[in-house]
């Protein structure tokens, strides 16, 4: 669970970070945030099915213990590209339609 939080907060960060080094692109703080809580969501998810990030972050907390450092800036860099991403292929599909 705590994997999957971090994923979409930093997924946020990114697509606002994407947003102010393309303004051209950028869809506003609001959607910029929105966009990248997407992006962070399928970055994480993506990881977690390859076993390096929300499932191993559960499978942590459900043994007691908190997710190891790698694990936790694995999804935090997850989150960050994705949301990164996500947000500059809408961003770039709305200036393409109009």
């Amino acid at each position: 669970m705590i994997g999957t939080i971090i994923g979409l907060l930093s997924g946020a960060i990114g697509g606002n970070v994407a947003g102010k080094l393309m303004p051209s692109a950028s869809l506003g703080t609001l959607w910029n945030s929105v966009a990248g809580i997407a992006g962070g969501g399928i970055g994480s998810s993506i990881l977690g099915m390859l076993g390096i990030g929300a499932a191993s972050a559960t499978d942590a907390a459900a043994s007691g213990g908190m997710p190891d450092i790698g694990t936790l800036l694995g999804m935090g860099g997850s989150g960050l590209v994705g949301g990164g991403v996500v947000m500059a292929i809408i961003g770039f599909i709305k200036k393409a339609m109009g």
